[in-house]
């Protein structure tokens, strides 16, 4: 006999998995108010970037508190406290791409619910490693899938950015 715990994990594994196959996405930058001055460019897959190794995101900085919205449509995986991140959402967007929103002041958004793009996911802040630091947004977006023309050995964990998108280049619209 299946039970309904068993009947629930498999609708919300059926609805993920189909998720990943949503052609379309929207590109919001998740920082209200913020413009691409509000963070470096070249802060993507910067080496070295402290006891990461590399940076795999983009620090979008604002004033402590400043909404954080749903960059896209997405499934929200986690909401809680995390490690480096301090309050986190990780989020499941079309395509298999995995959206990473860190050190947030707050979380308005539930583990394991559907967002909207533009939808609130919180605030930004300075949790985790970003205590003592000006607040600011990590957002980062990798891919279950290796995009393999993203190779170059020249670039340090070369091989670990074939599941990374630029964020920076993902809000403009601009990430081929």
């Amino acid at each position: 006999m299946i039970t309904k715990k068993i009947k629930i994990t498999f609708f919300i594994f059926t609805f993920v998995y189909l998720l990943g196959f949503i052609p379309q996405e929207q590109h919001l930058n998740p920082v209200v108010g913020a413009s691409p001055s509000s963070w470096n460019a070249k802060s993507f897959w910067y080496y070295p970037w402290g006891s990461s190794g590399t940076h795999k995101g983009i620090d979008i900085f604002a004033d402590e508190g400043t909404p954080v919205i749903a960059s896209t449509d997405s499934f929200v995986l986690y909401s809680g406290t995390y490690g480096r991140g301090g309050q986190v959402v990780y989020a499941l967007s079309a395509n298999w791409h995995f959206h990473y929103y860190a050190h947030l002041q707050q979380r308005d958004v539930a583990s394991l619910s559907f967002v909207k793009s533009g939808q609130p996911m919180g605030a930004v802040g300075t949790t985790g490693n970003a205590k003592g630091k000006p607040a600011h947004l990590h957002y980062s977006i990798s891919t279950l899938l290796p995009r393999l023309w993203k190779y170059d050995p020249q670039l340090p964990s070369s091989w670990k950015r074939l599941f990374y998108i630029d964020p920076g280049a993902f809000i403009t619209q601009d990430n081929k």
